[in-house]
């Protein structure tokens, strides 16, 4: 990362484990900051060893890798007292400190917002816990399908004779995290203006209640009535036909908003869906639809939806996104090296001046030299 990077010079030191916290933590190493995790001694972070599934790189967790690169690692045991001084020091040359344990843990290991700020008031941190603080979910375990379960989101993906459907992505793992580094560059230019420090505080319910803030609009204006999921081709609970996802010959297309009757034609349909509201008749339009479409390849209908401007694309799985091109275009896909293990991840999705900002280092190993910060 070149000394341009825009966090270059800016040190944080990350409490944080698993995926929420070191998410921030990883964005803000992109931008070129310098990232030490603090670790327990002797075993480290659990996605060291504990996540996603069996593939490892360099005996870790594909997920530790993916989540850590570019950051270095600290081993403590923070119950004694010359493991504690070490932290200490660090945070004195420190300008962010990042924790998401369940509420009142940190404060008990003596690391918590009010006792760094006493120490350091110029200090910005950043928190992250399950669901906030002074409400009854406070002290339950914060993990991400817990929060998707509590809500309401499970409602929103699937068919109306479906049951809950997870999200087959951490969604309030990665958002809290988004969140959390918005939060702390934000404190960061004001500390910038003025001089303070502060806190930020986020939670996994915030972040996947705030990624429905337009539907639970919609439902808290509308008399509060339940979500309906589609009975057939879903893709969203409330938007009309044609929106759904649909079998062709040899595949799927995903069709967006788009006027019926111009779709009926570009599909050489002869008006079945006169009459129809989109809204009330959304699963026999689609139904209709569905019917065609299946004669047909992906290819060809996708070629047919192009040149007509319609809102649709094929359904492609990773090896066809690979494979299109585009993310080795965007220069998204990265290589590390790691004691002679090789890996390939995805880079960072921002851009800085023309250039993909990244932190392109391997995962740090459990602790290593204590690490030594000096004002560049």
């Amino acid at each position: 990362m070149p000394n341009s990077a825009p966090l270059s010079g800016l040190k944080v030191l990350d409490f944080s484990q698993f995926l929420a916290g070191p998410y921030a933590s990883l964005r803000l190493a992109d931008l070129g900051a310098d990232v030490i995790k603090v670790e327990r001694a002797g075993t480290g972070d659990l996605s060291r060893y504990l996540y996603v599934s069996d593939v490892q790189i360099d005996g870790e967790s594909t997920i530790f890798h993916a989540i850590n690169r570019g950051k270095r690692s600290i081993s403590a045991d923070l119950r004694k007292e010359e493991d504690r001084a070490r932290i200490w020091a660090l945070i004195e040359e420190a300008d962010v400190v990042i924790q998401n344990f369940r509420p009142g843990v940190i404060e008990r290991l003596g690391f918590g917002h009010e006792a760094v700020r006493a120490r350091k008031p110029s200090i910005v941190y950043g928190s992250i816990s399950g669901y906030g603080t002074g409400n009854d979910w406070e002290a339950l375990p914060g993990q991400d399908l817990l929060a998707q379960a509590r809500s309401g989101i499970m409602w929103l993906s699937g068919g109306a004779a479906d049951g809950p459907v997870a999200l087959g992505l951490p969604v309030a793992d990665i958002l809290a995290g988004a969140a959390l580094a918005q939060g702390l560059l934000a404190l960061l230019v004001r500390r910038g203006l003025t001089g303070e420090g502060g806190l930020v505080e986020t939670s996994l319910i915030e972040a996947v209640c705030d990624l429905q803030f337009e539907l639970l609009t919609t439902h808290f204006n509308d008399g509060g009535r339940a979500p309906q999921r589609p009975g057939n081709f879903p893709a969203h609970a409330y938007l009309a036909a044609p929106y759904g996802v649909y079998r062709t010959a040899d595949g799927y297309v995903a069709i967006a908003m788009n006027s019926l009757d111009k779709l009926a034609a570009c599909l050489s349909l002869d008006a079945p869906f006169s009459g129809l509201d989109p809204f009330r008749h959304r699963d026999a339009i689609k139904a209709e639809l569905a019917t065609h479409l299946e004669t047909r390849s992906t290819d060809h209908w996708i070629a047919i939806f192009v040149a007509a401007d319609i809102w649709a694309a094929p359904v492609l799985d990773w090896k066809g996104l690979v494979e299109s091109g585009v993310l080795q275009s965007l220069d998204m896909l990265g290589e590390i090296d790691r004691g002679g293990h090789g890996m390939r991840s995805l880079r960072s999705p921002l851009r800085i001046d023309g250039a993909r900002a990244s932190a392109d280092t391997p995962a740090p190993y459990l602790g290593g030299p204590a690490p030594e910060w000096r004002r560049g």
